[in-house]
């Protein structure tokens, strides 16, 4: 398919008082067009994920990357460094389930209120801690595809504490797919395969990507932890995803 001109600017989504940054990214002409969500890895909305939003949109897709650090840390976006991550690890820590979740749903109706968004369907991305929260929100009967990369602590914990992510599988309504890279020292294998046991044992549409010499962070190019066929392999898994669910 051919890449789609697009356009992209920084929008507001308000969640009651709360007036979310995010990133939009849409093809110029054309539609109505599919929505995807994306959500940050604990570094932000920062370069790394607008080119993943511009990416989804050249595609043929509407995509905005929602602040998901908006309540702690308005306008967080670092790099990659050990004191950039201790940060980002602060935040993280200090952000909660229900309050995500109302983010998300939040940025659903931003996305519905779009003329030229189609009104069946959303999808979602999310990296790191952003794939932690696309399989927490993927409860939400609107999300059809959720994409989840390296999403560690789904397996024993929540944000903001209470039951581990992985106990509210039975509610997934849609399609998701898990990536994950075996060498990651975040997620230890034997979460993934927790999580793949329980996506079949609740019946849930699923596939999951297990890359053998793949370690945490590799779908980022600007990471060290970058993995040139890993990456390129589960795009090419992420498109068809999308493609067979929302279009």
């Amino acid at each position: 398919m051919a890449q789609l001109e697009i356009d992209t600017k920084q929008v507001k989504v308000n969640n009651g008082d709360l007036a979310i940054d995010a990133y939009l990214a849409s093809p110029i002409a054309g539609g109505p067009f599919p929505c995807i969500i994306v959500i940050q890895e604990i570094f932000g909305v920062n370069e790394h994920i607008k080119d993943v939003t511009r990416r989804i949109a050249a595609e043929g897709y509407i995509a905005i990357a929602p602040a998901i650090y908006q309540r702690v840390a308005p306008g967080f976006e670092v790099g990659y460094t050990e004191e950039d991550l201790k940060i980002g690890r602060e935040y993280k820590n200090q952000t909660k389930a229900a309050e995500l979740a109302s983010d998300i749903q939040a940025t659903i109706d931003y996305l519905y209120s779009l003329p030229e968004a189609k009104q069946d369907g959303i999808g979602t991305i999310g990296f790191c801690f952003g794939g932690h929260v696309v399989y927490l929100v993927a409860t939400n009967p609107a999300i059809k595809a959720t994409a989840s990369f390296y999403g560690a602590g789904i397996a024993n914990s929540t944000p903001g504490g209470g039951q581990p992510t992985i106990t509210r599988t039975s509610q997934i309504k849609g399609t998701l797919y898990g990536f994950f890279g075996m060498q990651d020292p975040l997620i230890p294998n034997e979460d993934v395969d927790a999580i793949a046991a329980e996506l079949k044992k609740q019946d849930i549409s699923h596939q999951i990507f297990c890359y053998q010499d793949a370690t945490h962070g590799f779908f980022c190019d600007r990471r060290g932890s970058y993995n040139k066929s890993a990456a390129e392999d589960a795009w090419q898994q992420v498109l068809q995803l999308y493609q067979t669910t929302l279009k």
